[in-house]
């Protein structure tokens, strides 16, 4: 988690990136019922770059199908969607 948060931040892919340990998760995976104590990464980013992000994550996940969302932000303080935006790349940077 703290790899994929620091990459993430480093090619300005992500403004910030949360990291929730002790989340634990229950799923089906290949069969069986699994369950998996996970840490959780909430990444701070702008939609044009979702596909680049996806791709540096599943590269660097131990995951063979990680989680990756995409959750649209309906509104947020100004003055954070703005640093937001300062501290992201744009499309065709990095």
């Amino acid at each position: 988690a703290e790899k994929i948060a620091r990459r993430l931040i480093e090619q300005r892919l992500a403004a910030c990136v949360s990291l929730t340990p002790g989340a634990v998760s229950h799923y089906r995976w290949k069969g069986a019922i699994e369950t998996s104590e996970e840490v959780m990464l909430t990444i701070k980013s702008r939609r044009s770059l979702f596909e680049r992000l996806r791709a540096e994550i599943r590269r660097i996940h131990s995951y063979e199908t990680p989680e990756i969302l995409a959750v649209a932000v309906i509104d947020g303080d100004k003055d954070y969607l703005d640093w937001m935006e300062r501290e992201v790349a744009w499309d065709e940077e990095t």
